[in-house]
């Protein structure tokens, strides 16, 4: 370690250093790849050619870029441009090869070194979302000239050439457009004022997949298989029309043969996510009753993915905040677990060779691309940030069941400040992966709990699906539950409790220091839903479905429920400081209804602090990163009796 480096406190070290994604390939040029970035310091896309080894950047965005796939012959990036973050806008393209700067933020040659989990993170520095994406370093043009900016709904690419574009809008709701191959006209395939979107192209390009909602219920989609030629209905699969107890089902993809109707599917009809085969030509669909080495049912979820000439299946099986690795031969029914350590799966991909590539990470070890031929795939240069500590896995009994919470400890004797990082979603969970923020609070002598309250996933559909009508409120009693027992066992210092979290867990934040004013000290409240009234006003058409089918109707039809739920109603009961962070451009939690919040808070005295940044639903910007969380340990620092918010 460099002099300079050690100079840089540790919780620094982890959010600078840099950091991959798991490489996404092209299906008929494996050798084309493109992965996501922080090593200039915003996240960015890259383009690697594995056969030479180059890398180079593909977009150059002054507030970073996520979307981005390859065309199946592995010719054409395409990206998702929008403006500083409002996920509203088009799909642009340039060449795999093209002339412009390469940049080289990785060494896949040496596979002794990890790399920092970022699962969902991407990186960019590029112009405003006009003309030809100056800003961006490859040659770039509108993709699909005709189909309007918009939020987006998916994107699939043929072997032939066809593309169908997916489109979201507060007006028209959900809009699938095809262009054809050889035609520059752009049709409509599908429409409907509920949300949808693309599922898959079959690999001849003859039929398309549409995970939709036209039932209504946004947690539980359904499948409609369509031909391409003229959008007419080959199947259907619907579990929550008629039923008494609705599950979901998800497009996984077709098989990847030629005329192959198959479609892979995830469905929810055992009360968890497993996977199924459905001939959408035939009807027939095959359960694949998983069972592991002792014959025994999988607890938790299960998901696959097509291998290489389909004939086997790539399987996932995710629990209790871990997740692991198999393979399944359809001819002989046989599933072998591959080879993964102890830790959270964060992607994974089956190779041509018969190899597997995957993202993994543990609370206490950064994340690498690694295969189970037994090498690291790919890391970025530079050097590995600063391990953390391993979690502990606590049950504790809550008025739903019981309740998992994940547990890291400073070093020393407790009780501890303890920060309560409640995660976003609300259909997400915590996991034993690597994570920058959480590592940051231990750094500083906080005992650091997350809580996978009802409605997280990974546990079993009803613990999802618990989330309804007493919105918030739910998630919060869990929440409090876990929150007695860190005081009880010794572990939380009652007086010194922070409350904290992101999108949904700034939600659930601000609406627990006015619901459970006495138990919290302090709050920090990330990109919230402040005002619920007013967000469903201004929110993407996406979560407005989502949130009415949490509601069971809109703000006119059960305005006593969004009353109960939204934590406007009870700023009046806030007793601990509060601050709050809020990015102007978000779509998904809009600034209106942060800044009411946060004028109450001012004509009633409290003491609070904001912070807005000009971007959306948080930044991809390294910098930005740390600059929000100084801030944060700052105000920790400042209102939090004894702690100097010094750190390692």
């Amino acid at each position: 370690m460099s002099e300079q480096q050690s100079a840089v406190p540790a919780w620094e070290q982890r959010f600078r250093a840099a950091r991959v994604t798991l490489p996404e390939w092209a299906e008929d040029a494996p050798e084309r790849a493109l992965y996501v970035s922080n090593a200039t310091g915003t996240y960015e896309v890259y383009a690697w050619d594995r056969s030479t080894g180059g890398h180079r950047q593909v977009t150059n965005r002054p507030n970073g870029t996520t979307d981005a796939e390859l065309s199946p012959d592995g010719e054409w990036i395409w990206w998702f441009d929008d403006t500083d973050g409002d996920e509203f806008g088009i799909w642009r393209r340039q060449p795999f090869t093209t002339a412009g700067p390469t940049a080289h933020p990785t060494d896949s040659t040496v596979a002794t070194e990890s790399a920092e989990n970022t699962q969902n993170a991407q990186h960019t520095e590029s112009a405003q979302s006009t003309g030809s994406a100056e800003g961006a370093v490859g040659r770039d043009e509108e993709a699909v000239p005709g189909v309007p900016a918009a939020y987006s709904a998916g994107l699939a690419i043929g072997r032939d050439g066809t593309v169908v574009v997916g489109t979201s809008t507060d007006d028209d709701g959900t809009t699938l457009h095809l262009r054809r191959p050889g035609s520059t006209t752009v049709e409509t395939l599908y429409h409907h004022a509920e949300y949808g979107g693309v599922g898959d192209l079959s690999y001849d390009s003859a039929l398309l997949a549409i995970d939709h909602t036209e039932h209504g219920d946004a947690m539980h989609s359904a499948i409609r298989v369509v031909r391409v030629s003229d959008g007419s209905t080959v199947a259907e699969l619907d579990e929550v029309t008629g039923r008494q107890n609705p599950c979901g089902v998800a497009c996984l993809g077709f098989a990847p043969a030629d005329g192959d109707t198959r479609l892979l599917v995830a469905h929810q009809r055992r009360g968890r996510w497993e996977p199924m085969i459905w001939d959408v030509a035939t009807g027939t669909e095959t359960e694949l009753l998983l069972r592991d080495e002792q014959g025994r049912e999988f607890p938790g979820d299960l998901s696959a993915q097509w291998r290489p000439e389909a004939r086997a299946l790539l399987v996932e099986h995710e629990y209790e905040a871990r997740s692991e690795l198999f393979s399944y031969d359809l001819e002989k029914g046989e599933l072998v677990r591959l080879d993964t350590p102890r830790g959270t799966v964060a992607g994974a991909t089956a190779r041509p060779d018969g190899t597997v590539e995957f993202l993994w990470s543990s609370a206490a070890e950064p994340s690498a691309v690694r295969s189970t031929a037994g090498t690291v795939v790919l890391r970025a240069a530079g050097p590995v940030p600063p391990g953390s500590v391993p979690v502990e896995d606590v049950w504790v009994e809550g008025p739903g069941g019981r309740v998992h919470a994940l547990v890291q400890r400073p070093d020393g004797e407790g009780p501890f400040p303890t920060v309560f990082e409640i995660h976003g979603g609300p259909t997400h969970h915590d996991s034993d992966s690597f994570a920058a923020g959480p590592a940051a609070w231990l750094d500083h002598g906080f005992a650091v709990v997350r809580v996978n309250y009802r409605g997280s996933t990974g546990y079993g559909q009803a613990w999802t699906d618990a989330l309804r009508e007493r919105v918030g409120l739910i998630e919060l009693e869990d929440i409090g539950a876990v929150r007695d027992w860190a005081v009880e066992s010794g572990l939380a210092d009652p007086s010194k409790l922070v409350l904290s979290g992101g999108s949904w867990g700034g939600y659930l934040t601000l609406l627990g220091l006015g619901t459970q004013p006495d138990s919290w000290t302090l709050g920090l409240a990330v990109v919230p839903v402040a005002d619920y009234l007013v967000a469903y006003a201004d929110e993407m058409e996406a979560l407005k479905s989502l949130d009415r089918t949490l509601f069971g109707g809109t703000p006119e039809e059960v305005p006593d429920r969004w009353h109960a739920s939204s934590p406007l109603t009870y700023v009046e009961q806030v007793k601990a400081p509060v601050y709050i962070s809020a990015g102007v451009n978000d779509p998904r939690c809009p600034i209106r209804q942060i800044e009411n919040y946060v004028e109450r808070l001012e004509a009633l005295g409290k003491v609070h602090e904001v912070y807005r940044y000009d971007a959306g639903h948080g930044s991809l910007v390294v910098e930005e990163r740390i600059k929000q969380l100084r801030l944060e340990i700052d105000f920790v620092r400042r209102h939090l009796p004894g702690q100097d918010g010094s750190g390692q």
